[in-house]
């Protein structure tokens, strides 16, 4: 019989954290972040990391695993993430994969493809493109080049179009030609939960409220330490991050508090937008509305009875 690891995913301040630490009074739990900015170390108000009272109340995995110098892939997300889950499970515990980056969900869940290592240079160069036409004409491109892999990314999705773009121009092959490969399946089994608000509104709500804590926390003060730490680039996937990319403009004068806290909100709701897309588009095993008056004790008696059928499977 295979262990079974739960999972909960969800847009950006919907309350995972919360819902997970509720389940822990309950089941004896360890939680797998399934977080791409959480990896980083120093990276600590902007990605709402637990605090050091929560990750002593429950172990915490895949936190602080390399410098916001370096890069971290949804390839070494899987391999990071499967061998912390069977490490769980032996230990007789529950794995719970908690976070809002789909993409490492999706490769965990799914399996992932071989691709070509990055390309510093080319990365450059269409960095500079988009300085000068803008994230939508680049976008643009990719839908001529390769369409399959367009349709699926927002025209401003700065990240992915970049990376596309960049196995297209290195390889002469579309980033979907590459999602052929067979793919190996899970040591375990693994059952999902999708947070999913009725209310958009509230969701809104809760994103205004969490950054003007960070805010509040001292978020402009911790990149402008993390800058004179490290040599950081505002191209660096760590500081493409929402909220780092708008306090790095206010760093640089290029506009003022206000004006950041805006950016950072529209940023945050377009990402809170993607991550209900690609939770739509996905299969899960339950789906909860975090806002609900009765959404911690739905959620905890959902997970139980989920584990509990893993496990007799």
């Amino acid at each position: 019989m295979r262990g079974v690891a739960l999972a909960l995913l969800g847009p950006t301040a919907s309350g995972k954290s919360a819902l997970a630490l509720r389940l822990a009074e309950r089941v004896a739990l360890e939680i797998v972040s399934v977080d791409s900015g959480q990896v980083y170390r120093g990276m600590d108000i902007g990605t709402a990391k637990p605090s050091a009272a929560e990750r002593r109340r429950v172990p915490h995995h895949l936190i602080d695993l390399v410098e916001p110098t370096e890069s971290y892939s949804a390839g070494r997300f899987r391999a990071d993430a499967i061998a912390a889950v069977n490490d769980i499970l032996a230990r007789g515990r529950l794995p719970l994969l908690v976070g809002g980056t789909m993409l490492y969900y999706r490769a965990l869940a799914q399996g992932i493809d071989e691709l070509p290592a990055a390309d510093a240079a080319t990365r450059a160069a269409i960095d500079r493109e988009a300085a000068d036409l803008g994230w939508p004409a680049l976008h643009a491109e990719l839908a001529r080049v390769d369409p399959q892999s367009a349709r699926r990314l927002e025209p401003n999705d700065a990240q992915r179009i970049q990376r596309a773009l960049e196995v297209y121009r290195t390889t002469g092959k579309a980033l979907s030609a590459f999602h052929t490969a067979p793919r190996l399946p899970l040591p375990f089994a693994l059952a999902g939960c999708a947070l999913v608000p009725a209310d958009r509104a509230q969701l809104h709500r809760r994103i205004a409220e969490r950054f003007d804590r960070m805010l509040a926390l001292g978020l402009v003060d911790e990149l402008r330490a993390l800058r004179r730490r490290y040599a950081l680039d505002p191209a660096l996937p760590s500081m493409r991050s929402v909220g780092y990319r708008q306090a790095w403009g206010r760093l640089e004068g290029a506009y003022g508090e206000r004006e950041m806290r805006d950016k950072a909100l529209a940023a945050t709701r377009q990402l809170a937008k993607r991550q209900l897309t690609w939770l739509r588009a996905m299969s899960f095993d339950a789906v909860l509305d975090p806002f609900a008056a009765d959404a911690a004790e739905r959620f905890c008696d959902l997970a139980q009875a989920l584990v509990a059928e893993g496990r007799a499977a």
